[in-house]
């Protein structure tokens, strides 16, 4: 008796086999897949990358020490020049202190007040914009004047421009580095509320929250639970942009005297002690300038960069 058998029964497997599915690819790799494809914010998180060593090994990559004054070496120029030194590579400043090492030392400042401002504005922004969204669908008429309290005190802090307003803030509590940093998340401090609120107010309609309101789930969870963890792309995109802002606001009020004040290697102190050596010796106002010039793109680019990386609609 012949073996007979069903067409197309010799290919199950094969069949079977090539009706399978590949497992989706891990979302760090699907988020660097998308990353990668501007070159602008590689090569920003690159250089975010350089200026975070140079923040934590500042004592063994810096050659000199930021503070120490070399009398016999007051505005020497850099290396390459006819009358430079290899002992200061970016040469030195008018009380002979090295550029070089000012730099380095500064990025690590720039760093910590991008990190304390932006923490500090993202934590107050993001609350406030959470409750003016969650307070529409509160009960009671105390609820509806909250959100109009917090929109319009946010309105009236973004309608000042942020660097007079730093100014000001610094004008009250008094020049320093750490009122600085408090003026610089007064200024960021609105974007980060505004943002927050268009963001939740996208999302209270949505299936995920009203299950989440049935199954029981209190004001809290569904703020901080539920809906914040669904509107972090924005706001992650926002605080990168937001070191930049902070870092040249940083730079702007040393630059003023309100900031950091001297003998602290910051950017904006060192070019305000060299403004009248401008065209006698160019090189202790072209550094830190380039620093802070290269520093705020840097993050600006990254900060495009996880746009497009974490904007479905804008996803490539």
């Amino acid at each position: 008796m012949s073996n007979t058998s069903l067409p197309g029964s010799s290919n199950t497997a094969s069949t079977s086999s090539s009706v399978a599915t590949a497992a989706p690819p891990h979302p760090l790799l699907e988020f660097w897949q998308y990353f990668k494809q501007n070159r602008g914010a590689v090569i920003g998180l690159v250089l975010v990358g350089v200026l975070t060593l140079c923040a934590l090994f500042a004592e063994w990559i810096a050659p000199h020490s930021p503070i120490e004054q070399y009398r016999d070496a007051t505005l020497t120029p850099p290396a390459w020049a006819a009358a430079g030194s290899s002992k200061f590579l970016l040469g030195t400043d008018p009380v002979g202190r090295d550029i070089l090492s000012r730099l380095i030392h500064g990025s690590r400042l720039s760093l910590i007040i991008g990190l304390v401002s932006v923490t500090l504005s993202m934590g107050v922004g993001v609350t406030l914009g959470l409750v003016a969204g969650f307070s529409r669908s509160w009960t009671g008429r105390f609820s509806r004047m909250l959100e109009t309290i917090i929109v319009r005190f946010m309105d009236i802090l973004q309608a000042l421009p942020s660097l007079l307003l730093a100014i000001a803030v610094v004008a009250i509590l008094g020049p320093g580095l750490m009122n600085a940093m408090y003026a610089i998340a007064i200024v960021l401090m609105p974007s980060y509320a505004r943002l927050t609120r268009a963001a939740v107010s996208g999302e209270l309609n949505k299936d995920y929250v009203n299950a989440s309101r049935i199954a029981g789930a209190g004001n809290l969870r569904l703020m901080f639970n539920c809906v914040l963890p669904n509107c972090a792309a924005p706001i992650i995109v926002q605080a990168t942009l937001g070191f930049s802002t902070a870092i040249l606001d940083a730079a702007a009020l040393g630059f003023l005297g309100l900031g950091a004040q001297p003998p602290t290697p910051e950017w904006g102190s060192m070019l305000a002690s060299a403004m009248e050596f401008i065209q006698s010796a160019w090189w202790v106002v072209t550094f830190p300038g380039l620093a802070i010039l290269i520093s705020v793109l840097a993050f600006n680019l990254m900060g495009d960069g996880l746009r497009d990386a974490l904007d479905p609609k804008l996803k490539r």
